[in-house]
């Protein structure tokens, strides 16, 4: 009988872990399945004590998986880096994002602006308070559901503006990738891996872990808008 690897996922990573995935099984023969979804449900679905062979989320939600016994000790390791991106609706005007001053102002005259459930949104929410803008786009912002891409609701024109992971914008129809954020205000999401300690195949798990980790798949986490871990 054929070994079957299951994983658990952010959306960020499931276009990279499905081509990698594609390319073990390929390679091996040993038949991997990854589910991917918004990562706040990922994590709770693995406190609820869900089996899965293989997890990979952001990097802080992956060290408090591990400290509360989740992970195999030692196990977790670095995966990709991924940087926030702008987008417009396919067609639409594209505004200047070359600091952080011009995303601001970006920003204030969009008249919706929509934002992902995870760190992307996260640090957008700070810089939001930082700038003193909060209160201004109250009503105006638009937070994506869990598991759904930021890009989906701008390309429908439910948003004008849309910021996420690169990642998660990439190959998404309807829309136009301006560019990532300026270097001053941009915020690398660091995801890592590691096994589940529900996992009732350890040895299957650590070999997949460790080719996706490796050097190897560096090139297609690139393709993917990521960095290597």
């Amino acid at each position: 009988m054929t070994v079957q690897i299951t994983g658990l996922s952010s959306m960020a990573t499931r276009h990279v872990l499905a081509d990698l995935a594609g390319s073990y099984e390929h390679r091996t023969g040993r038949r991997v399945a990854i589910r991917a979804m918004g990562g706040v449900e990922a994590a709770q679905l693995i406190r609820t004590g869900a089996p899965t062979d293989l997890v990979v989320l952001a990097s802080k939600v992956m060290e408090q998986l591990e400290a509360e016994g989740l992970l195999v000790p030692g196990s977790r390791a670095a995966f990709a880096r991924s940087g926030i991106a702008v987008a417009v609706r396919a067609g639409a005007r594209r505004p200047r994002i070359r600091d952080g001053e011009s995303v601001k102002q970006a920003i204030l005259q969009a008249g919706r602006i929509c934002y992902s459930t995870g760190p992307s949104g996260d640090h957008l929410k700070q810089l939001w308070e930082h700038w003193g803008i909060a209160e201004l786009l109250r009503g105006r912002a638009v937070q994506a559901p869990p598991g759904v891409p930021v890009g989906e609701i701008v390309a429908q024109g439910d948003a004008e503006i849309g910021f996420q992971q690169l990642s998660e914008l990439m190959h998404l129809p309807g829309i136009d990738i301006i560019g990532p954020w300026p270097d001053e205000i941009q915020a690398m999401t660091v995801f890592a891996a590691g096994i589940g300690s529900a996992s009732r195949q350890v040895d299957e798990a650590r070999a997949l872990l460790a080719d996706l980790t490796s050097p190897s798949a560096a090139s297609v986490k690139r393709e993917h808008g990521m960095e290597p871990g």
